[in-house]
């Protein structure tokens, strides 16, 4: 017999937020990216986007409530990109609870949206260890095969990065030319703040120092992605389509030295963009355990390829 009479579908709710934009200064390539107004508008969008990660903030708060602390160790955040967001604009994060006891809810449908009700993101989140189909394993699963790339012609499945990449994000530590900020810059305009991320009170966590949000794991990844050597030809702009950030043995500390391990696990293509899926574990540079792990889609704009079309009629 189920525990509750009510098959009622529940919706937890955050503020409506007014995220900032922090990568008009991006460079790479030796170009600026699609964070750039002009470099937006010039590919058809109608402003800089703001960058995807920055939206897991919100739902922080929402799954802290659901799951505790421990979100932070073994959860998952599994989302689908759907529009941009520019600066301006706000944003509400949404959790849909099912109707079942706290103890018995393993995963839940997460999306956000703007104030006209449209769809900013969509997906999943999970409590671990055991994790249900996420948001992008079922995307995964219905990939449509490339009929020919061009710009990623020379990358394929399993090609892998750097065999040691060792990386930390200290409070103020510059983050290079894909991350034109720091730690610190970024907390001080977090949608939510939380003490367990300050450098100050970060001690108060329930781990006794402070743990990097959950939108900054991606930069932690991404800011030495360079390194990994990936063969793509230029000049090109990219965008972030899909990303899972999953907990396994968490949380990630600020200040802590992590390995990573990149892999690229399949090649997709849509009417609009050429992508490449990239797994990335990371690890304990002390202990070598494995503390989470990435899955981003990253879908590279064809029409910023000068003669695409030509090339590819060719």
């Amino acid at each position: 017999m189920k525990k509750f009479p009510f098959d009622t579908r529940q919706v937890l709710s955050g503020p409506y937020r007014y995220p900032r934009q922090m990568l008009e200064a991006q460079n790479y390539d030796g170009h600026q990216s699609i964070h750039d107004d002009a470099i937006a508008e010039k590919l058809g969008f109608s402003g800089a986007p703001i960058e995807g990660p920055t939206h897991f903030s919100q739902f922080e708060p929402l799954l802290v409530r659901v799951w505790g602390p421990g979100f932070y160790e073994r959860g998952c955040i599994s989302a689908h990109y759907k529009n941009m967001v520019v600066e301006g604009e706000a944003v509400k994060a949404s959790v849909e609870l099912p109707s079942l006891p706290a103890e018995d809810i393993g995963q839940i449908r997460i999306f956000a949206e703007k104030e006209d009700h449209t769809r900013v993101l969509e997906g999943t989140a999970s409590m671990g260890p055991e994790h249900l189909e996420s948001e992008l394993d079922r995307r995964m699963s219905t990939l449509r095969k490339p009929e020919k790339l061009i710009i990623l012609r020379d990358m394929k499945v399993g090609d892998k990065g750097a065999k040691e990449e060792t990386v930390r994000m200290g409070f103020n530590q510059n983050l290079g030319a894909l991350y034109p900020f720091t730690l610190a810059e970024k907390l001080e305009k977090i949608t939510e703040q939380c003490p367990w991320h300050q450098q100050d009170l970060g001690k108060t966590s329930p781990w006794g120092r402070p743990i990097i949000p959950f939108e900054m794991i991606s930069v932690l990844i991404e800011h030495t992605v360079e390194k990994a050597g990936w063969r793509m030809r230029s000049p090109r702009i990219g965008l972030f389509a899909d990303l899972e950030i999953r907990m396994i043995d968490g949380p990630i500390f600020v200040d802590e030295p992590y390995l990573l391990e990149r892999e690229i696990i399949a090649l997709s293509e849509s009417r609009r963009t050429e992508s490449y899926w990239v797994r990335t574990l990371i690890r304990n540079a002390k202990t070598g355990n494995l503390v989470a792990s990435s899955l981003l889609n990253h879908a590279v704009v064809k029409l910023s390829f000068p003669g695409y079309e030509e090339e590819r009629s060719a």
